[in-house]
């Protein structure tokens, strides 16, 4: 929960006056178009960047009293990834885990679940350096889930990841949500992925909250792709054609 968040660079606001509401238990998605301001909410939400005005209240901790009770308890997959290249996906893993108080034991039977369950057994020896961006992506998110957070955030998930891992990466957080494991807070771009997940959706324009509710709210009668082309559409300038292009030769 936010009140009047804002983050100024430079004198400018990238994120004014923010209210968001996020139940406990939802899948939230949090949408906007570049440069809105999503991923600077992200890092003052997660502790990464401090607000120059407002209030952040995460899972119940003021996030400016205690932030390091709160970093306990959140898992993050930033969009910009940071994984150790030199090490396995396996080693990666294992290491996350024991950085958040894991014992060794513990800490390597939930790398194997978790390289099992986001299909990466078979490369759980090799360099993470050698890994696909997708792979990278899904081993972020192994990282972020292997402490049991009670809260996940997730900045542009599925960027790079083929339809299929998204389909099985997709059913697992939908099951974390639905048995009260976790409340989930994601962005992206790919709305018809959004609609298929979340329960609740705030979406940002130029920095301030334009719509926020349950879904079913927010979307109304239409398509959360409407919803959100009418929210933030003006942005837009209109569409220049390419003269050159279907040009006949002279």
């Amino acid at each position: 929960e936010t009140q009047g968040l804002t983050r100024l660079f430079d004198g400018k606001p990238a994120v004014l006056d923010l209210a968001l509401s996020v139940p406990v238990g939802a899948f939230y998605g949090f949408l906007g178009p570049n440069g809105a301001g999503k991923s600077t909410t992200i890092k003052m939400l997660t502790g990464l960047l401090a607000p120059s005005a407002g209030r952040a209240r995460v899972l119940g901790v003021d996030l400016a009293r205690d932030g390091v009770e709160v970093k306990r308890r959140i898992g993050v997959v930033p969009d910009g990834l940071s994984l150790f290249e030199r090490l396995s996906g396996a080693e990666q893993l294992r290491i996350h885990g024991q950085l958040f108080g894991l014992d060794r034991r513990e800490a390597g039977r939930r790398a194997d679940e978790l390289l099992a369950a986001l299909e990466l057994t078979q490369d759980a020896g090799k360099l993470v350096g050698e890994y696909s961006h997708g792979m990278k992506k899904k081993l972020a998110l192994g990282c972020a889930l292997l402490h049991g957070p009670q809260l996940l955030f997730l900045d542009e998930p599925f960027e790079g990841i083929d339809a299929v891992a998204v389909a099985g990466i997709r059913r697992m957080l939908q099951d974390l949500v639905a048995r009260g494991a976790m409340t989930i807070f994601l962005t992206s771009h790919v709305l018809e992925v959004v609609e298929r997940l979340v329960t609740h959706v705030g979406i940002i324009r130029q920095g301030r909250l334009a719509a926020q509710g349950t879904l079913s709210e927010v979307r109304g009668a239409g398509t959360l792709e409407e919803v959100f082309i009418r929210t933030v559409g003006e942005e837009r300038p209109p569409a220049q054609g390419l003269s050159w292009l279907g040009e006949k030769p002279t």
